[in-house]
């Protein structure tokens, strides 16, 4: 019995390192994030995101949005107690 021979091994993480080389600039994956976060991006511009942003600047510019959002809720929720309409 022989063994089969596996050509295809790559190191750990290699996949994670070449997705972080991919060529969209910051301010296109904010974009990116900003139309996933009001929920109305096309399928095929979802495809083409998932196949060129750069993972890293992914997540970053999602935690950014995801505080900004909070703090812009924060202070939504503080204006309206401080103007007296909720009461």
């Amino acid at each position: 019995m022989s063994t089969p021979e596996r050509h295809d091994i790559q190191a750990p993480g290699a996949d994670l390192k070449a997705a972080a080389q991919r060529e969209l600039s910051f301010r296109q994956t904010v974009a990116a994030v900003a139309w996933s976060f009001l929920g109305i991006r096309r399928g095929s511009d979802y495809q083409n995101d998932v196949n060129r942003l750069n993972p890293v600047h992914v997540i970053i510019a999602g935690v950014i949005a995801a505080l900004l959002f909070v703090l812009g809720l924060v202070m939504l929720v503080r204006w309206i107690v401080a103007s007296g309409a909720a009461a």
